[in-house]
Formats: structure tokens, C-alpha cells, sequence
């Protein structure tokens, strides 16, 4: 997947790699309503096996988190493999105050992600 910006100052950067044959997106910035299509249209892209590294993110809405549980509900359905990285608190409530926090695959590292999805 080609990596997201031009180079100016963008609310939403997303780059992807690939980790023991599963997509990596690395997700700096904001997560709101304002970036929703951007983080779809990228999301898209990616392969069936997902893990989204979420250390980047300054804020996240619902909108943004609706995304996510998606895509999560998508691979219990389909049975391909999703976690979670990078996640803080302070910079995604909205896990926390829907509860979801304690419902998705959340770990701290990529290797800790690997090991349990792998």
C-alpha cells in the first residue's frame, strides 16, 4: 500500500508494512469525523489479517471506533486474525467509556500482538 501524505502537515498519516504475513498500518494523528473517510478508504486496502498501531493516534472519536470494531467483528466472523497496538488511554477514551477496551484484542507490542494472533 503506498504511504498516505505529500509531505504537508496532514491531520492523518497512514503507513503499512507486513509482520509474519500480516498487514501492519501505523496510524499517527487524528481519528475523527473529519478523517473517517481517509481511514476507510486505507483500511480497504489491507489485506485480511490486520493489526492497526494505534501508538500515533493524538485523538480518537467514535466514528473512528466504529471503524475498528468492524473490522474486529469482520475477523470473528471470517476467522482472519486483528489485534490492536499502541493503544493509550488518554488518547482513545472512548474505548474505555463504551467499554470496548476490555472487549478488543489490545496488546502493548507488536511482538506481544504476533504472539497471541500469530
Amino acid at each position: 500500500m503506498p504511504e498516505n501524505g505529500d509531505g504537508s502537515v496532514a491531520a492523518l498519516t497512514l503507513t503499512s508494512s507486513t509482520a509474519a504475513e500480516i498487514s501492519v498500518i501505523k496510524v499517527d494523528g487524528v481519528l475523527d469525523a473529519t478523517t473517517r473517510e481517509q481511514f476507510a478508504d486505507y483500511l480497504s486496502l489491507a489485506g485480511p489479517d490486520l493489526i492497526l498501531d494505534l501508538g500515533g493516534v493524538t485523538f480518537m472519536d467514535s466514528r473512528a471506533l466504529g471503524l475498528i470494531v468492524h473490522h474486529w467483528q469482520t475477523s470473528l466472523t471470517s476467522g482472519t486474525k486483528f489485534a490492536l497496538i499502541g493503544v493509550e488511554y488518554s488518547k482513545s477514551k472512548v474505548m474505555w467509556i463504551t467499554g470496548l477496551a476490555q472487549r478488543l484484542p489490545i496488546y502493548d507490542t507488536l511482538d506481544d500482538a504476533l504472539a497471541a494472533i500469530g
